[in-house]
């Protein structure tokens, strides 16, 4: 592996943004920063993303030290820490199927307004957006062609490694980030928009009474902590990657910041248009494909134009996000046969890895997000399933595990001789240190805690 590496520092930035910024980006942050005391909330979201500073800046430097695929990049760390590789290998693996079939539905609502605006009979043509999504979700076959669609571009793309990523996301990230403002424009200009910034930032400080901030924590943890891609193989893998020239605490507060400005750039785009139309903020896929596929509706023709963009946009976001959970498997399964003195061909793992995500993306597909009747009388969904087996368990495990691993056992000099490599300084090493030992992993335990509050109905927060 050492010798895939990105050759740019702009290419792997904007690898690594693309693996963070995704449709979580576009529905997740801006409705609950709008639900849950508006700029109250963006402020816990900014202290949560610095702490998410902190461990990106670990898991890039167990990368790049290592130089190979996560589960031996932690071996490299202990012998006995092979593990927590596993797991945030496992934890890639499962997340991955609902990912790409949440491109296949965003590539339907791209076709959809595409459709409207050709005046084909495959386009939506201002019909009502709620039965629209009914009807999409119970045709399970569809969805898993476009979900056999987004893996076979995903795959296209891993052929020639970092080359093919870095290429990728190097023209993909601008183009997203030029799509988003055109989309800004046009809702900004909406009569009434101002009511949606106002959703997004006017401030409620009552959230934070009583027990009320450790709720508004927990839930802007769990959104950073996810957002940022931490815990899983994605940041260990990419670092790998990373030449020894680079800055990793530089590049590590880059990714924070434009992960975060393209979230906010996201509820700008979004809320200003949902409000002018006098429509009720909705969170998750209703807010993505029946709130605002009904604004677009509501715009006329030109609503079908603005349409196409903004599902594009986010067509491009999951397959920047959908390449870096395809290729950890894939360093993984490269250096497991290294270790056993044979080699793979990298075309051939690529093929194994996609089909076993498409395996998982077609089940997703299928089941209609636990509406579909696969195992539905047993009250189960696969979508749920995944989420929680990867977010909610093993990724905050995995990023615990790795902060008492190096703020306890391997210490400030051992990441210092990573991170100061060609004459690169370490700027926040006495913050980083406090923050990594004694504030990460309270933060870790209480995004834990949520998820595991979220999936049960607990009511912990």
């Amino acid at each position: 592996m050492n010798n895939n590496k990105f050759k740019s520092s702009f290419g792997f930035l904007m690898a690594a943004v693309g693996s963070a910024v995704g449709v979580g980006n576009l529905w997740g942050f801006p409705y609950k920063m709008g639900a849950n005391g508006g700029f109250a909330f963006l402020l816990c979201y900014i202290l949560c993303v610095v702490i998410g500073f902190v461990l990106m800046t670990g898991e890039l430097t167990i990368g790049r030290h290592g130089g190979k695929g996560v589960v031996e990049n932690y071996r490299l760390t202990g012998k006995r820490n092979g593990w927590i590789g596993v797991l945030a290998a496992l934890a890639v693996l499962f997340i991955t199927g609902f990912c790409c079939t949440l491109t296949a539905y965003c590539m339907k609502y791209f076709l959809a307004n595409l459709g409207t605006l050709l005046h084909a009979g495959w386009g939506i043509n201002g019909g009502d957006a709620l039965a629209y999504w009914n009807a999409f979700l119970s045709n399970g076959m569809e969805a898993a062609l476009l979900t056999l669609l987004s893996v076979a571009i995903t795959m296209v793309i891993l052929f020639k490694g970092t080359s093919g990523i870095e290429k990728f996301c190097k023209y993909a990230m601008p183009l997203l980030v030029l799509l988003l403002l055109i989309v800004i424009g046009r809702s900004l200009s909406l009569p009434g928009s101002s009511a949606g910034l106002a959703f997004m930032f006017k401030p409620d400080w009552s959230v934070f009474q009583g027990t009320g901030w450790i709720t508004i924590f927990a839930r802007a943890g769990g959104q950073a902590f996810f957002s940022l891609s931490l815990g899983m193989a994605i940041m260990i893998t990419y670092g790998a990657y990373l030449d020894k020239t680079e800055n990793i605490e530089k590049n590590a507060a880059l990714i924070c910041v434009f992960d975060t400005l393209v979230a906010l750039l996201a509820g700008v785009a979004i809320f200003p248009a949902v409000f002018a139309f006098g429509h009720e903020p909705a969170g998750g896929t209703s807010l993505l494909f029946v709130t605002l596929q009904t604004v677009f509706n509501d715009m006329g023709m030109i609503g079908a134009f603005f349409g196409c963009i903004f599902y594009l946009l986010a067509v491009i976001a999951e397959l920047t996000s959908l390449v870096s959970l395809f290729e950890p498997p894939v360093a993984f399964i490269t250096d497991m046969a290294a270790s056993k003195g044979k080699s793979i061909s990298r075309a051939k793992l690529v093929i194994g890895v996609s089909i076993f995500n498409l395996a998982t993306g077609v089940l997703v597909a299928f089941d209609a997000l636990g509406q579909g009747g696969l195992l539905q009388p047993l009250g189960f969904c696969w979508m749920d399933f995944f989420d929680l087996f990867s977010e909610g368990l093993l990724m905050p495990i995995g990023a615990l595990a790795m902060t008492l691993i190096l703020g306890w056992k391997l210490g400030p000099k051992w990441m210092e001789a990573e991170l100061t490599q060609e004459g690169n300084a370490w700027r926040t090493k006495n913050f980083y240190m406090i923050c990594l030992k004694y504030i990460a992993p309270p933060f870790i335990l209480l995004v834990f805690a949520g998820q595991v509050s979220n999936f049960f109905n607990l009511g912990w927060f």
